[in-house]
């Protein structure tokens, strides 16, 4: 039997009396876009980041557009922010009428290198947008000590993140506003698709709310701003306010298993650099190895399943080409693209499906890896 990359049956199964009984509800209410679930659920949210205000939206990208676009980021504008990631950080600034301004990422880290950040700052520079990847914190006290220098907007990609702290902060707290997806495979996902933007600043939220709903203010029908249809859901609020509950217990759940791998799997692999464990709440497990493709056959042979987070940098996709990055413009989150497999990892994997794992790569993998170390060498 294949070991799972996700089962997000086994996840419902434990919680399915308090998920129909909430999605039922709502259901039954005859609301459902927005309303008391979501309301419900945005409060709950933001208590949890630490924040004062949690906006629900749609999706995490509607979510990264609103956000920009509350900032007053549009056309002319240039937003930093990093190739290793999903495509979605950079189209929408895109979509905001801004220019992304890609920097490398740190080879240890895989986030952000703020080493790097002064140097792509230029007159048009309105914000730095990094990416909390794969779970792991970006160096959020670095990136906002060189923002508040430069007067410029820090807007967290927080969409892989849930929960992570560092010094008593949560993700989507650093910033001015964190951005966040609960598309279902999320470490809190939805039964669907949705979004949220965290804040503390009043009139950031009341902004975001109007952007959310057709620009629409404390008058309905009436259209302050050119706004959007990204509103979240009843059902999903729903859903997404019982799940929350679990959140921190699943991060637990992930925890352990990427404990286990970093205790048991071989120098076959590079593994990812240990963490506080409270700043990365492992949304992925990513090991490292020259023959990436090779190792990711022979797991499938033996009943394994595995994926890749992201086989192609951002400036490499063809829809990016106009950035004018070519090959060797990152030299880190190129190398690292190419050296990328993603393990099994969430809450309900089981002890001897970790076992199989861990035996499965280890038996594969005897050779040279491809170790943080040497992505720093590519670095330099």
């Amino acid at each position: 039997m294949t070991v799972p990359f996700l089962d997000l049956k086994r996840q419902y199964a434990g919680l399915v009396d308090e998920l129909e009984a909430a999605a039922l509800a709502a259901l039954r209410s005859g609301a459902y876009v927005l309303g008391e679930p979501v309301e419900r659920f945005e409060a709950a949210f933001a208590a949890y980041c630490g924040t004062r205000f949690a906006i629900a939206t749609s999706t995490g990208t509607s979510a990264l557009h609103l956000a920009l676009l509350a900032a007053d980021i549009g056309p002319g504008d240039e937003v930093i922010t990093v190739p290793t990631t999903f495509v979605a950080t950079s189209a929408a600034v895109i979509y905001a009428g801004a220019t992304p301004v890609l920097i490398d990422v740190d080879p240890v880290t895989l986030t952000m290198d703020p080493a790097r950040i002064e140097a792509a700052i230029t007159p048009r520079t309105k914000a730095i947008l990094p990416v909390h990847f794969h779970g792991r914190l970006a160096d959020m006290a670095e990136i906002c000590r060189i923002a508040d220098a430069h007067g410029l907007t820090v807007i967290e990609d927080s969409a892989q993140a849930h929960g992570a702290r560092r010094g008593g902060t949560r993700a989507g707290a650093f910033g001015a506003m964190g951005c966040f997806s609960f598309y279902p495979g999320k470490n809190l996902g939805a039964a669907g698709e949705g979004g949220a933007v965290t804040t503390d600043d009043p009139d950031l939220a009341a902004r975001l709310r109007a952007l959310r709903d057709w620009g629409q203010s404390e008058a309905r029908s009436v259209h302050t701003l050119h706004g959007f249809n990204y509103r979240m859901d009843a059902i999903q609020g729903a859903v997404l306010d019982v799940k929350l509950r679990h959140l921190d217990a699943w991060n637990a759940g992930r925890r352990q298993v990427a404990r286990e791998y970093g205790a048991r799997l071989g120098d076959g692999v590079g593994k990812p650099l240990p963490s506080t464990f409270e700043d990365h709440v492992w949304h992925v497990y990513a090991i490292t190895t020259d023959d990436r493709d090779g190792l990711r056959a022979a797991l499938t042979e033996a009943g394994i399943a595995t994926n890749v987070h992201y086989p192609r940098p951002v400036h490499l996709q063809p829809a990016y080409a106009h950035l004018g990055n070519g090959v060797g413009s990152f030299p880190v989150a190129e190398a690292y693209a190419t050296r990328t497999l993603s393990l099994p990892i969430f809450p309900e994997l089981m002890a001897r499906e970790i076992d199989r794992v861990v035996d499965a790569v280890n038996a594969a993998a005897p050779g040279r890896s491809a170790r943080r170390a040497e992505l720093k060498e590519v670095a330099q």
